[in-house]
């Protein structure tokens, strides 16, 4: 069952039916039960078909690359900053794949229904079966990852954990180190307020959920992993520097 997944979900065709159906039940969640404000896709239209990174903080597990789906497709019809009519639900971007945790993934029927989507499932670091035990490397996890950058996007999350302030993953660093990707750092808030940490259920109605894409980093490649790796942190604004200068990055760790 699981090869044939693997084989499905590279199918553009049934990616494009996967975002369709998944798109048409998460978008009013997105624009009529919540307010959704996108920032910065005008950094998006001009990018490379392939080797495109997007590293973001994570609040949610699935409700995150739900919105990333919506605004890529969005994007696609030419809408800046926008969602608008999901009228781009029926020719959807289907060029992009995910990081998500293999735990989070053979969950439930419907994030086996999203894997199909792309989900590259990789084993977290520091969780197994809702435990936090701290695994090493898999060198097969940045292979996948390095396969569907030759061919397309990529969105991860460093961290691997929707704890905010969580330290990163060293992997995000060598897959940046060693491919080369044009690196688009991703804010997002709003949404651990909006959604139960799933996202699949909601928490709060009438929340203001913010997506804010970064210009690409400006990457010295020859540098040290921990140096690219603390770059990331800045710019997805999850290190130190920034752990105690909003309100909201207070109430959230409190929330966590």
């Amino acid at each position: 069952m699981n090869k044939l997944i693997e084989k499905l979900k590279h199918i553009k065709l049934v990616k494009a039916f996967v975002y369709s159906i998944v798109g048409a039940v998460t978008y009013p969640g997105f624009v009529l039960v919540n307010k959704i404000k996108i920032q910065g896709t005008e950094h998006l239209t001009h990018l490379p078909k392939k080797n495109v990174l997007f590293v973001s903080n994570h609040q949610t597990y699935f409700a995150d690359v739900m919105a990333f789906l919506h605004i890529f497709c969005a994007v696609k019809w030419r809408k800046i900053n926008k969602l608008g009519i999901p009228f781009y639900l029926l020719n959807p971007f289907t060029n992009v794949y995910f990081v998500a945790a293999e735990e989070t993934m053979n969950g439930s029927f419907i994030s086996r229904l999203f894997k199909l989507g792309g989900a590259l499932t990789v084993k977290r670091t520091w969780r197994s079966e809702g435990k936090e035990v701290r695994r090493g490397l898999d060198p097969s996890d940045t292979r996948k990852v390095t396969s569907a950058l030759d061919s397309s996007w990529v969105i991860t999350f460093p961290q691997g954990t929707t704890k905010p302030f969580a330290p990163a993953r060293k992997g995000t660093a060598y897959i940046i180190k060693n491919n080369q990707p044009v690196v688009i750092p991703v804010v997002i808030n709003g949404f651990w307020r909006a959604f139960n940490k799933k996202g699949l259920v909601f928490k709060k109605k009438g929340s203001l959920l913010s997506v804010r894409f970064k210009e690409p980093l400006v990457i010295d490649y020859s540098r040290s992993v921990e140096d690219i790796l603390e770059q990331v942190m800045d710019a997805i604004e999850q290190s130190k520097k920034f752990m105690m200068k909003g309100k909201h990055h207070l109430i959230t760790a409190l929330d966590k």
